[in-house]
């Protein structure tokens, strides 16, 4: 799992530093109108947010809890790929040193009692 907490690792400190520097460079909400109307911009925001309601859906399985559920969309929503390498992280690190992909990708079954 190693290399996937690399990976997800570098993903959060390119998008905290990109999204830095861009937000140094010219505020968000400063963006000029011909670019909001682009049709390019508007297909790569639709392409945008799909893939973050595409990696919501596995999220809102592997989560039990309603409340966690909503405050990760709302995350992802706002944060895009800030919010998605943390949730990975976060599991990536759950995880024992002998986890397979099927320990990360499935949802954690409770603890079974006698």
């Amino acid at each position: 799992m190693l290399p996937l907490r690399a990976a997800a690792g570098f993903v959060l400190v390119a998008m905290l530093a990109v999204t830095t520097w861009a937000s140094l460079q010219f505020p968000l909400w400063k963006t000029p109108r011909e670019v909001l109307t682009h049709p390019w911009f508007i297909a790569t925001l639709f392409d945008t947010y799909f893939a973050f309601l595409t990696f919501y859906v596995w999220l809102a399985y592997k989560e039990t809890s309603n409340l966690a559920r909503v405050l990760w969309l709302l995350a992802i929503l706002l944060l895009g790929n800030i919010a998605m390498a943390i949730y990975l992280l976060r599991e990536l690190f759950r995880l024992p040193a002998n986890a397979t992909m099927e320990d990360l990708l499935l949802r954690r079954k409770p603890p079974q009692t006698a």
